[in-house]
């Protein structure tokens, strides 16, 4: 596409600290890859806290800040828009923003309820423009490269995914009730990192086909609340009332994938020391491999070496060898790093050469459709939970 060609101009609805990940990466799609993006124009970043959002477009180059994302919706130049908001805002705004002709980035989980979720997808199915889900660790070169050694079959069949997710963000009982601790079972650590745990899981191993030995706790049954904005995970004055958290800190379950593979999966917001802590391994009759986020430069590979003296896992360092990696950081050498910043990047890039009909793109973003799938393996967990951890059929993928 030649580079005078019409700018595609891209919004961000939601200024915190996802939002301004999403604000990141669009200013930074030029830079990676080869060809094929006309030029971008950064256009708006909206948030009912006008300052947040001003703040948040003076940091990231974009020409404005608006009040509200009815004006995105309202404003005919705008073409492609992220919506990173709270979880129950996501129906309303797509629907708004398909219905106005913009090409949609929804951040996980897709929607507050498996039914908003349920009509999201069957909006993607009618649109006539390009919708995409923001599960941003499909874009990490580790993550990348265990698939790619499971496909093609380097550990043998199978026996063992074993993921976590486990966060801190929630150990402090004076933190503020925001909307995070906000809705049903399903909608606290499940739904906001479990849902990338399980994502993360299916594109590696494939699909889970049925869940059981769901359990949800809450360690923090009650918080303040707040007096004003909550942004992000950040601290905030609080009053001297509580209110009840609605979901869970806490989730663990066992799952089956299609192939006969086990999982185990547990996932925790109140998990002390660890900030950000998505991490899994897999294991096969002929190798194993694991990542985890806490050190995302690189990934451990075991596999059947002829030579028994030289067997172990090896670190391998990520370098131009691994997806992503070459032309999609600027020194283009091992051991130069690898970043959460890099990943939406790249999922901006994808989302983009999709809308453009990039001559050359990158692996397309994950749909509402998908997103769906997700909800439904954690309304599976749900319902095992409920049921003292039964066995809980999950729906086929489509």
């Amino acid at each position: 596409m030649s580079p005078s060609a019409k700018p595609l101009s891209v919004a961000v609805i939601g200024a915190g600290m996802a939002g301004r990940s999403h604000a990141f990466g669009y200013r930074n799609v030029g830079t990676v890859f080869g060809a094929g993006l006309p030029p971008v124009r950064l256009a708006a970043i909206a948030d009912a806290n006008l300052a947040l959002a001003e703040d948040a477009a003076r940091r990231y180059g974009f020409e404005k800040a608006l009040p509200s994302w009815e004006a995105v919706a309202e404003d005919p130049t705008i073409d492609a828009v992220s919506i990173v908001v709270g979880n129950a805002l996501h129906r309303p705004i797509a629907e708004a923003l398909v219905a106005a002709g913009k090409h949609v980035l929804c951040e996980k989980p897709l929607a507050g309820t498996l039914e908003d979720a349920r009509a999201m997808a069957e909006l993607e199915r009618s649109a006539q423009v390009v919708t995409a889900v923001g599960y941003t660790f499909r874009r990490a070169p580790g993550i990348a490269a265990i698939r790619a050694h499971v496909r093609g079959s380097e550990l043998g069949d199978l026996s063992l995914f074993s993921g976590r997710y486990w966060c801190d963000y929630a150990t402090d009982p004076t933190g503020p009730l925001s909307w995070r601790f906000k809705g049903g079972a399903g909608s606290g650590a499940l739904g906001d990192v479990g849902s990338h745990l399980i994502d993360a899981a299916e594109y590696v191993a494939g699909p889970i086909v049925s869940v059981s030995g769901g359990v949800l706790s809450t360690q923090i049954t009650q918080r303040p609340l707040p007096l004003g904005a909550v942004v992000g995970h950040n601290a905030a004055p609080v009053s001297d009332e509580f209110g009840a958290v609605e979901n869970e800190d806490t989730a663990s379950f066992t799952a089956r994938f299609a192939s006969g593979l086990v999982g185990t999966f547990s996932v925790t917001r109140t998990g002390f020391g660890l900030p950000n802590g998505l991490a899994f391994d897999v294991l096969g009759v002929g190798g194993r491999a694991a990542f985890d986020q806490h050190r995302p430069a690189e990934y451990l590979f075991d596999d059947a070496q002829p030579d028994a003296r030289t067997r172990g896992a090896r670190q391998i360092i990520a370098g131009p060898q691994l997806p992503y990696f070459a032309g999609g950081v600027p020194m283009e050498a091992p051991g130069v790093g690898a970043s959460n910043g890099d990943n939406f990047t790249y999922q901006a890039r994808a989302f983009l050469d999709q809308v453009a009909g990039a001559p050359d793109p990158l692996p397309v973003c994950a749909g509402f459709a998908d997103a769906v799938r997700t909800m439904e393996i954690i309304q599976a967990v749900v319902e095992s939970s409920r049921t003292g951890g039964a066995v809980v059929d999950v729906p086929p993928a489509v």
